[in-house]
């Protein structure tokens, strides 16, 4: 099958992953009506198409955090991205960068902060966790400065974890010893290419960065186990101060769906937020980003540098984000489908798509810049 877009990757990845990894990158929590917005709500979002304008030159470069980009978009953070290809993450952080975007790990990535620091060679973004231990969580944030990370994209939207029905179902959650590992490995068999290339040549495939907590256990169900222990639900605005008296670099805070929170934020000293529902992945029924992001970019849209994620499947979608309001794109799960069906070769493939059709969705707009995607270029705004 030749990939035209994001969504064929993802059926590339469907026929190539063990379910239970394609279900977790492609699930959502709960009965998924939040996953459901996420891309239809955006999908509905109407473009004001423009004629007769020179837009023979485009410019589709841009900075956020005093880095040039050549588009405006980010990996978003995957956990467990490093079992969907041979080193997988190592393999995006290069994708990433020979695209000219920034990548962001995950805290809870396969592969360690410096076997992707090794494989890189400009900086990237790290993604953290509010955690229990805040010992731990200091000795990552001295881990990412070392590796040369840049900017710290630190998750709040997960004091605990969503109930994702679908990894239940796979045996990925929920089936702790032989039984679960057993499940696992019978579906990893029925996919020969993927059991040679990341079973066998891929390994280890322990969890990198939380290794040292886990003790000497890093099988999936120890680190699922492991998560609803450790991840800290006393979490207030408070401890943002201790995020920030470890990390100097810029600050970006993830999972803002409310406009308060974004002015507290804001008040705290935060150089960005992610307008994110965490992907459809933790409380099931909230607003879409789509629904969520006009307004909070009108709140702190001069204060921050405000981004989105959620939903985003096709360079089109990439334009509405920024005419919604936000100054830069993360997009997830469809570098995650073409990690899964081709690895580095399949992410730089999706960015490449998605760049062809930005430009054609601002061609058709009028517009030449990235300054100049605004809610100007839509036919109408989307309710609520």
């Amino acid at each position: 099958m030749q990939a035209a877009s994001a969504l064929d990757y993802r059926e590339l990845a469907r026929r190539r992953l063990p379910r239970f990894l394609f279900e977790y990158i492609d699930g959502g929590s709960y009965a998924e009506v939040t996953l459901g917005r996420n891309v239809a709500d955006l999908s509905a979002v109407a473009l004001r198409q423009r004629v007769l304008r020179d837009v023979s030159h485009l410019d589709l470069s841009t900075e956020l955090f005093g880095q040039k980009l050549a588009l405006p978009i980010a990996l978003a953070p995957i956990g467990l991205a490093g079992m969907n290809a041979r080193r997988g993450e190592c393999q995006a952080v290069r994708a990433a960068q020979n695209m000219g975007v920034p990548f962001t790990l995950s805290t809870v990535s396969v592969c360690d902060i410096e076997e992707v620091a090794a494989a890189a060679d400009r900086p990237f973004w790290f993604q953290l966790y509010m955690i229990r231990d805040r010992g731990f969580m200091r000795d990552l944030m001295a881990r990412a400065r070392l590796a040369g990370c840049g900017t710290m994209v630190f998750t709040v939207d997960m004091p605990v974890p969503g109930s994702r029905y679908r990894d239940y179902r796979t045996g990925l959650a929920g089936s702790p010893g032989m039984a679960g590992a057993m499940r696992r490995a019978l579906q990893g068999a029925m996919r020969p290419d993927w059991a040679w290339d990341v079973g066998v040549m891929g390994r280890p495939h322990g969890l990198g960065n939380v290794a040292p907590v886990l003790r000497g256990s890093t099988g999936i169900e120890d680190f699922f186990a492991w998560m609803r222990q450790n991840f800290d639900p006393a979490i207030t605005w408070r401890d943002l101060d201790f995020i920030r008296s470890e990390w100097t670099g810029p600050l970006i805070i993830k999972g803002v769906l409310d406009p308060d929170d974004a002015r507290e934020a804001a008040e705290l000293g935060a150089d960005g937020i992610v307008v994110s529902n965490h992907g459809g992945r933790q409380l099931d029924g909230v607003l879409s980003t789509t629904r969520a992001l006009p307004a909070i970019a009108d709140a702190v849209g001069d204060r921050l540098t405000v981004l989105a994620d959620g939903g985003v499947r096709s360079g089109l979608d990439v334009v509405r984000m920024l005419a919604l309001g936000a100054k830069g794109v993360l997009i997830g799960r469809a570098w995650a489908y073409a990690l899964g069906a081709r690895g580095q070769a399949g992410i730089e493939h999706v960015l490449r798509l998605i760049e062809a059709e930005m430009r054609v969705a601002m061609s058709l707009t009028g517009v030449t810049r990235i300054d100049q995607i605004t809610r100007d270029i839509l036919a109408d705004m989307p309710p609520g």
